[in-house]
């Protein structure tokens, strides 16, 4: 290689290392002000909670069951949960608008509205 493939290498390594900075800052800042978690369990609305407000919240269950969600840095997650499948335990936080995460044993579903529309259609993990 010549000393101007490794230049060309260097840039091309610094322009993409800038552009994955800035979507990271500008994905983490894209939190609306006015987006909620809203918490339903077997379709009755059990609380509201702002996005933009770190908070922990034990759900307890008339059957003795619970989940635990958490917010922070403006993403919702479950953290604990006595379901025995723990899917909604392993589902990933959520923060863009119509995001859902569901504990179907639980009856439980924390849903995002009013937040910030995901331009991705869809992603796979």
């Amino acid at each position: 290689m010549k000393k101007n493939d490794f230049i060309l290498i260097i840039i091309i390594l610094a322009i993409t290392g800038l552009v994955c900075c800035f979507s990271m800052i500008t994905r983490k800042n894209a939190t609306t002000e006015g987006a909620k978690v809203v918490v339903t369990i077997d379709g009755r609305e059990y609380g509201v909670y702002p996005l933009n407000e770190d908070m922990s919240e034990t759900i307890e269950l008339i059957d003795g069951t619970s989940n635990t969600l958490v917010i922070k840095d403006g993403y919702a997650d479950i953290t604990q949960a006595t379901c025995p499948d723990q899917i909604c335990v392993n589902h990933i936080h959520i923060h863009y608008d119509g995001e859902t995460i569901v504990c179907l044993p639980n009856k439980l579903v924390i849903e995002i509205v009013d937040g910030t529309e995901n331009e991705v259609d869809g992603v796979t993990h």
